[in-house]
């Protein structure tokens, strides 16, 4: 038997009918099922025992043998081997056909793998295997060709001129017949004759023949093998039949397609037997071809064979198509024992790595645990006790599940996991109750919240299970975004308004200017109402304990105020006195704060001194990333647990609410309408007098509302105290902005029709006014429009993430540095005057390339192949340098993914990426997760040709899938001067001279143009407005200028809606896109001219044809969209299980593909462990021992000892 877990790879082809023969433990000769008096399997049918095994364990059909002792037994009256039931799930049977018949995959596919063999159009080879018309297999002397086509008629007559001196046959015999004559290589010969010579149509069909005839020669597969002369049986607990309720059978469809095969089979043979006239004999022909066909693929060709209820029944195609076949449903989802799911609702008091879990469902979950433990504790003599004591919950069995429960992690997953972050490890925390509870600072990272959502929990049962929870999957340790590297677990909310509030300032407050002794002093008099928490007091700075305070600082005295020192507490010493938000503390507290003379007038020093403002999220945010820089993950948890257990009792303290008052609606409102109104007025009256055009009337009016709401906003700003409570909330970003508040007290302003224009009148009103009966319904529409699009939106975005997957699954670091002798060069990324992304953010977190020196004192800032982190960055951006080459993994040499030093930092951990890190896994799920929050809309701009440029999903999707952009630019072919622009009669001539020559483009008329005469362009600059298409830039400027692009574009796209992703996450996915290559000339090489082949199996080709002097091929770079490059994959599997099944299989079968199972998928598939991390085949041969099951490992084989490097 094959060890499942040990063999090097998969190969598929095609079966030879002696194969198919060899598989079968005998022949399935009648329709029958099974006998419905009995409910036993008929002998020789579809479940027969003596073909497949018997049905009950250890018992032969007949019953003179039972009990396992007769192990092996054949019985001598049934004929039944005594064995396991299971063998009925791996022994096949098989049909004798009684004509051949061919497999509808290889002569319906497209292309028509048997057409391109033989030559033959997929019509012309209809009509000869479905009966229509004869085929001249041997023309003898005649002047017939071989290979054509005869109708009924002409047959009968060259019959009756030329008798037996040529064959013309029908049906798949034919077919049969045509193909065995085939002489692979001379026909292989001929075809490379053909391509010196043939040009347009021709060449294309003779590269497409030659490719089907070159994958029959090397697999070894015969072409007539697509002719089935054997028809292979599955086993029949694979199409099992069971007994329903009301003693009726439900069965799988294949059983009723096999039927009408073995049945049509059996009344053929009948029918030769009795030498029946041709048309009926080839009329059941044709019946049992049609069959066939259904079974294998039912509906590919006519009308699908139906069940009751017109249902078309499933074929084998459909076992494996689709979310619902084998592929997507079994072998990619599995579902899990010991796992439950249940509603979440807040545990605020719990610590970043734990989790609250119900009684009843943690006692069900480690139901066996603690069922052995009561065993061993001697409250239970044995299994099935301790089982009866478990399930009726006795009162002993709490304390045994809390010792179980211990150390022993458990995994919670919230659907839909949109990236590695949507299952987290936690240590369970027993719960009364019937819900889960979660910790508030993971629900970002899962994007929970509490109205409503259920989450599912796993427990981990092996020991490298629970220590990969422990150490690699714990909350805690999962600080970090892996998009960005920026924390994912912010303060948010309640903790940013409580820690707000904790550090607010406020003038003339109670107990003023007072001078503490030490931080219990004030805090004391705080408790007791002397001072208030946001008066400024002065305190001794060396009794605040931060190390950080210079000498000259800690002798002097820190003003703050009350709620800042009890916020500076939670920090450890080293870490700087937070005193004004932003980073400036970071590198210590300004002296500013600070009274050095001695005998100073506090309250008149503090009276001048700036109001620095109040802990904002984004401050916290920026202090959470400043404490994992320092301190590690473990710390950061503890300070986290820490400001939520501040933030939530502060803002418990603070209770700042909202009320109707605090919403007031500022006097000027109305007059700032009235000028609005009379402003419009004015501009109709132009309008009707024709001095401007509808269009213009229409943009001016739409402008003047939009300032008008940006006035009143402005006033409402101003008139809003600084403590007003929906301010505060706004302002310290817990919850809403100011369009928000704008929308409560100012107007609601413009609004859009179902169409997506803006409709001319406005809301005027605001929600505390109360909205109009009209205004109401305008903004029904935008309500709607809101909602369908996010539902389209998701399920887009899943879609759009699952074709990422696809694409990079394979991408894993495999090794330390691949040698490469390209770097990329970055500057800073700007569309116009705005930057999309500064030079700082691309560089940080990447390997140099080259030493990179100060430019004025020459000293090296970072060494060459060195990790620049973000002090080294701050000093590169400090000295003035403009552009670094850094490594990329655009230009990485390794093959099947890529290595260290190319990727760089790890963003999850901020370390540099270990080997076996799945980062094409990584990369596609921080392209694909903020997906959801880019918007579906196409931006509409006045309908100019050229002009609709896409937005947001459907742009991303456009540029993944290297589609042709709606709204294209035209780009300048080369590089010159605009020498003249002139207006032929339906479009626009640009003239560009270059150096060399001069090229004339031409522009539709109507298209933005964005270039004048005399201006300089580089080739594959725009040359109206629009989007690039990234084929046309590839020819024009090469690999590197369509990679530089889609990086841009994409970083665009995303920039655009506030979200950051990291530039190697979309690196990743460009260079799947661009792995392959098109030959163009073979030169000595096996290459096939036309075809697409890997980068890797290119230059290894020419590397072999150069040291034995030969020719080497010659090919061009080309660009795939990522569904196109997941199919192009060299893994059959995991093509297979991506989209298009049939067609990929087919294609493998033929070139008899070999699956080297590099990737993740096909390792999933075939049950492997996937090959990234510890599954690496590095360390794949590495046995762990725990502490107990040493002493039984000590005395196994010397050769199982290895060492760990």
């Amino acid at each position: 038997m094959l060890d499942v877990n040990n063999f090097e790879y998969m190969k598929i082809g095609l079966a030879s009918p002696e194969k198919i023969r060899s598989w079968s433990r005998g022949e399935v000769k009648k329709p029958e099922t099974i006998n419905y008096r009995t409910l036993r399997p008929e002998k020789e049918g579809l479940f027969c025992e003596k073909i497949f095994g018997p049905q009950k364990d250890w018992e032969c059909h007949c019953g003179k043998y039972k009990r396992v002792r007769y192990k092996g037994v054949v019985c001598d009256r049934c004929g039944v081997e005594v064995t396991r039931a299971k063998v009925r799930r791996e022994r096949m049977g098989h049909i004798e056909l009684a004509a051949p018949v061919s497999h509808i995959w290889y002569f319906k596919g497209i292309p028509s793998r048997m057409g391109l063999v033989l030559d033959m159009s997929p019509r012309s080879l209809e009509e000869v295997i479905y009966f229509a018309s004869y085929v001249v297999v041997d023309p003898g002397a005649t002047p017939l060709e071989k290979k054509q086509l005869l109708s009924e008629k002409e047959y009968r007559s060259y019959r009756e001129k030329y008798g037996k001196a040529f064959t013309a046959m029908m049906g798949a015999e034919a077919i049969k017949r045509l193909l065995s004559d085939i002489d692979l290589e001379k026909e292989v010969e001929l075809l490379k004759e053909e391509l010196q010579t043939a040009q347009g149509q021709r060449r294309n069909r003779a590269v497409k023949r030659l490719e089907v005839l070159e994958a029959f020669r090397h697999s070894g597969n015969r072409p007539e093998w697509m002719v089935l002369d054997v028809l292979p049986v599955i086993p029949p607990e694979l199409r099992p039949m069971v007994q329903l309720d009301g003693g009726r059978f439900a069965t799988s469809d294949l059983n009723d397609l096999y039927r009408r095969v073995i049945n049509r089979n059996n009344r053929l043979k009948r029918l030769l037997d009795l030498g029946a006239p041709d048309i009926i004999v080839q009329n059941e022909k044709r019946m049992l071809q049609e069959a066939v066909d259904a079974l294998i693929d039912n509906g590919r060709r006519g009308r699908p064979v139906t069940g009751p209820g017109n249902r078309p029944l499933k074929s084998l195609s459909h076992m494996l198509k689709g979310k619902q076949g084998r592929f997507r449903q079994n072998l990619l989802g599995k579902r899990v024992d010991y796992s439950g799911r249940s509603v979440i609702v807040v545990g605020p008091n719990l610590k970043m790595y734990q989790c609250g879990l119900p009684k009843e469902m943690a006692l069900e979950l480690f139901k066996p645990f603690v069922m052995k433990e009561l065993v061993a504790k001697g409250l239970a003599h044995n299994i099935k006790s301790a089982k009866r004591k478990v399930e009726r919950v006795h009162p002993e069995v709490w304390d045994v599940l809390e010792e179980v429960i211990k150390e022993h992690p458990v995994l919670l997953n919230r659907a839909p996991t949109l990236h590695r972050l949507g299952i987290q490890a936690f240590e369970p925390v027993l719960v009364e109750g019937r819900a889960i509870r979660l910790h508030p600072l993971v629900c970002t990272a899962y994007n929970a919240d509490f109205d409503g959502d259920q989450m599912a929990v796993h427990v981990p049962l092996s020991a490298e299970a629970q220590a990969e929870a422990r150490l690699l999957m714990l909350a805690a340790q999962n600080i970090l975004n892996p998009k960005d590297g920026k924390p994912v677990v912010t303060p948010s909310q309640d903790m940013v308004l409580g820690s707000y509030y904790l550090t607010v300032q406020k003038e003339g407050e109670k107990g003023e200017g007072s001078i503490f002794y030490s931080i219990s002093e004030a805090i004391n008099a705080y408790q007791q109402g002397y001072v208030s928490l946001h008066s400024r007091i002065a305190i001794p700075a060396r009794k605040v304990n931060k190390k950080t305070f210079t000498e000259k600082q800690r002798n002097a005295l820190l003003i703050t105020t009350v709620g800042k020192l009890i916020f500076n507490e939670i920090f450890p010493e080293e870490f700087p006195f937070i005193n004004e938000p932003g980073k400036k503390n970071f590198s210590g507290t300004p002296d500013q704060y600070f009274v050095f003379e001695k005998g100073t007038n506090i309250r008149e020093f503090i009276k001048q001194m700036p109001d620095p403002g109040a802990l904002k999220k984004k401050d916290l945010g920026a202090i959470i990333a400043e404490c994992f820089r320092r301190f590690g993950t473990t710390t950061t948890s503890e300070i986290l647990d820490k400001v939520k257990q501040l933030g939530y009792s502060y803002s418990t303290k603070a209770g700042i609410t909202m009320s109707v008052s605090d919403v007031t609606v500022p006097e000027e409102k109305s007059k700032i309408l009235a000028e609005a109104e009379e402003k419009v007025s004015m501009v109709l009256k132009q309008y009707r007098r024709g001095l401007i055009t509808d269009d213009e009337r229409y943009e001016r009016v739409i402008s003047i509302w939009s300032q008008a709401k940006d006035q009143i906003t402005e006033v409402l700003m101003q008139n809003m105290g600084k403590y007003n409570p929906i301010y505060m909330m706004a302002n310290s970003g817990a919850r809403g902005n100011v369009s928000q508040i704008t929308q409560l007290a100012g107007m609601r302003g413009l609004m859009a029709n179902p169409a997506g224009k803006i409709i001319e009148q406005p809301i005027r009103t605001n929600f505390r006014e109360g909205l109009t009966v009209l205004e109401y319904f305008i903004s029904t529409h935008g309500a709607r429009k809101g909602l369908a699009d996010t539902a389209l939106r998701t399920a887009d975005s899943g879609y759009l993430t699952r074709r990422l997957v696809d694409v990079a699954q394979d991408v894993i670091v495999r090794e330390e540095d691949c040698g490469t002798d390209k770097g990329l060069a970055v500057s800073r990324m700007s569309e116009g005057n705005e930057v999309i992304e500064g030079l700082f953010d691309r560089i940080v977190g990447r390997t140099a390339f080259e030493t990179v020196r100060h430019p004025e004192t020459n000293e090296v800032i970072v060494a060459r192949n060195e990790l620049i982190d973000e002090e080294i960055a701050s000093e590169i951006i400090n000295a003035g340098i403009e552009t670094v080459i850094i490594r990329s993994v655009l230009s990485c040499r390794t093959k099947h993914g890529v290595c260290k030093r190319c990727y760089g930092r790890n963003l999850a951990l901020g370390t540099p990426v270990e080997i076996g890190e799945a980062v094409g896994i990584i990369a596609a799920q921080s392209i694909g997760e903020p997906g959801t929050q880019l918007t579906m809309r196409t931006f509409h701009t006045g309908g100019v040709a050229g002009d609709d440029i896409t937005q947001g999903l459907p742009r991303i999707q456009e540029l993944f899938e290297a589609r042709n952009p709606k709204g294209q630019a035209i780009i300048s072919e080369i590089t010159g001067k605009v020498a003249e622009i002139r207006e032929v009669k339906d479009r626009r001539e640009i003239e560009i001279e270059g150096e060399v020559e001069t090229k004339v483009h031409h522009v539709p008329y109507g298209s933005r143009l964005r270039v004048a005469v005399g201006d300089e362009v580089k080739a594959g600059d725009e040359l109206t407005e629009g989007s690039i298409d990234p084929k046309e830039l590839l020819r024009i400027k090469g690999v590197h200028g369509v990679q530089q692009y889609i990086l841009q574009e994409v970083q665009k796209v995303y920039r655009l809606q506030g979200v950051e992703i990291d530039d190697k996450h979309v690196e990743v996915m460009i260079r799947q896109m661009m792995r392959k290559v098109r030959i163009t000339d073979s030169g000595s090489t096996d290459l096939l001219p036309g075809s697409v082949v890997d980068i890797h199996e290119y230059e290894e080709a020419n590397r072999k044809v150069l040291l034995t002097g030969g020719e080497p091929a010659v090919a061009r770079p080309i660009l795939l969209g990522i569904t196109k490059a997941s199919l192009e994959t060299e893994s059959f599997l995991s093509a297979a299980s991506f989209q298009e099944t049939t067609r990929v299989l087919t294609d493998a079968a033929i070139k008899g593909k070999v699956d080297r199972l590099l990737g993740l998928k096909e390792n999933v598939i075939i049950g492997k462990l996937v090959p990234a991390g510890t599954g690496m085949a590095r360390y794949r041969t590495l046995k762990i021992a725990l502490v107990n099951e040493a002493q039984e490992t000590k005395e196994t084989s010397p050769k199982e000892k290895v060492m760990i490097d």
